[in-house]
Parts: C-alpha cells; sequence; structure tokens
C-alpha cells in the first residue's frame, strides 16, 4: 500500500470543501469530523496513529478552516455537503468518527448517505439536558457578539503572540470559525435535539456505534449519556478524559477506534 498526505479542495455546490487525506489509498477509510471552533488540525495528534493503518479522511467544515463561509451551518447541510465531497473522493464503508458538534454530523451523514458503515461519537451527549456551559455562553449566539470577538482574534497583535504558544491551533480554530456558527450550535442545535436527540438517531439508523465519553468532561454528564446510548444499542467506553479525548490520550483512542473497525 502507498502512503500519502494530500489536501483537497471539492466543489460542492459552491462550496468549497476543504479535505485532508493520510495513509494507504487502497485501506479502509475513517473518517474523522471536527466540533465547534475547531479545524481538521482538531485531530493531529490522532491521525499518526491511524494513517499507517487506515486511510484517514479529515474536512473542515462549513464555517471553520480551510472551507468557512457563513451558510448551511447545521449538521444537515454540513452532511449534505460532505457526501459529496465524500462521492468525488470515492471514499465508501466509512467508519465515520465525530466530536462534538461532529457527532450530528456524522450521523446526519450516516442517514443523508450510504457511505458510512459504522459510526463513533466522541464526548458528545444525546441532547444538552444535561448540559453545564460556561456562564455568558449564550452571549456568543448574538450575532453582534460573535462579530465582536472574532474581530478581537483576528487583530494582528494577538495573533503574532500566540503563535508561539500552545493556544496557537486554537486561536487559528477561532479566527476562522463563522461567527453564524455559535447561533447554529447553542440555539438552533439545542431546539433540534430536543426533538431528536443522538441517541434516538443511533437507534433509528441500526448502525454499528461507538461512544467514547470522557469522565471529566466539564460539558456533558457522562453517566446519564452512556445509559441512553446503550439503551440505544451503543458500545461505550469510558476514558480519564475531559471533553476532548483524543487531544488527551489520543493512543487509546486511536485503539479503541481500530478494533471498533476492525469488528466484521
Amino acid at each position: 500500500m502507498t502512503r500519502r498526505a494530500t489536501g483537497t479542495v471539492y466543489d460542492i455546490d459552491g462550496v468549497a470543501l476543504h479535505l485532508r487525506e493520510d495513509g494507504p489509498a487502497d485501506a479502509p477509510a475513517v473518517l474523522l469530523v471536527h466540533g465547534f471552533v475547531g479545524s481538521l488540525h482538531s485531530y493531529d495528534r490522532l491521525v499518526p496513529l491511524l494513517a499507517d493503518r487506515f486511510r484517514v479522511l479529515r474536512p473542515d467544515l462549513r464555517g471553520h478552516g480551510c472551507t468557512g463561509g457563513h451558510t448551511g451551518l447545521d449538521a444537515r447541510s454540513q452532511a449534505q455537503t460532505l457526501a459529496g465531497a465524500l462521492k468525488l473522493a470515492h471514499a465508501e464503508q466509512l467508519t465515520a468518527v465525530g466530536h462534538s458538534f461532529g457527532a450530528d454530523v456524522v450521523l446526519a451523514l450516516a442517514a443523508e448517505s450510504g457511505t458510512v458503515a459504522r459510526t463513533v461519537l466522541i464526548g458528545q451527549a444525546p441532547d444538552y439536558t444535561h448540559a453545564t456551559f460556561p456562564p455568558g455562553n449564550g452571549l456568543l449566539a448574538r450575532a453582534t457578539v460573535g462579530r465582536l470577538l472574532q474581530r478581537v482574534a483576528t487583530f494582528a497583535p494577538l495573533g503574532s503572540a500566540l503563535r508561539r504558544t500552545p493556544l496557537r491551533q486554537a486561536h487559528a480554530d477561532f479566527s476562522a470559525t463563522s461567527p453564524a456558527m455559535a447561533a447554529a450550535v447553542l440555539t438552533e442545535r439545542r431546539a433540534l435535539l430536543a426533538t431528536t436527540p443522538l441517541d434516538a438517531q443511533v437507534a433509528a439508523l441500526g448502525l454499528p456505534t461507538l461512544a467514547l465519553l470522557g469522565r471529566r468532561d466539564r460539558l456533558y454528564n457522562h453517566t446519564t449519556s452512556a445509559t441512553r446510548y446503550r439503551t440505544a444499542g451503543a458500545e461505550v467506553h469510558f476514558l480519564d478524559a475531559g471533553h476532548t479525548p483524543f487531544v488527551e490520550k489520543p493512543s487509546e483512542v486511536a485503539e479503541l477506534i481500530t478494533d471498533f473497525a476492525d469488528e466484521t
């Protein structure tokens, strides 16, 4: 198998979706979908642990990273755009991994297309019932606040200072995220999940599903999430991590994804 690392831009109905590929071109495919205010670089620590065994695909979602844009930010629209890019990339029978809001996108992708064989949901509760968000987070959903914060984030001296710190990628991802994403995730998504939570989507799809939950996740209650996902038929694993276990425990996450993707 020939190993490669490439980045391709796919024009899907006028949206220039950026998709990065690593690993052997003829290996089983694993799709890694980032969350809110992330990018394909969210998985930089995980990819090297998977790329020897899998064809690893990472998109920048609409409203994020090099894809950008300010429309079509909900999970279903994201999934439709991503499905078009995956079709052009000839990626089928995926193990689709989604973190946080990316979990919504992965399940929507599975419902919208026939490309997904199994799903992995990381750090995401079925809905916002037991969510604990930082005080004032709702202000981010206001367009004026979002635009102001982005102007501050893109202030050149601040960017220059942060480029020399571990926060450089988080700053770059935030700066590239559309201010409209906050309303899509914090307001519109709350209403959508109240109607059709992720555990109900898992049960309806009937695909093999693995939920990876951090015991120290400060946003979502891992025990109630686990109970609901198991009831829906998913396999659940806890990790001694917070909301982003693939950053804190990349080796453990890579092993769990590999074992799950290899199941027949």
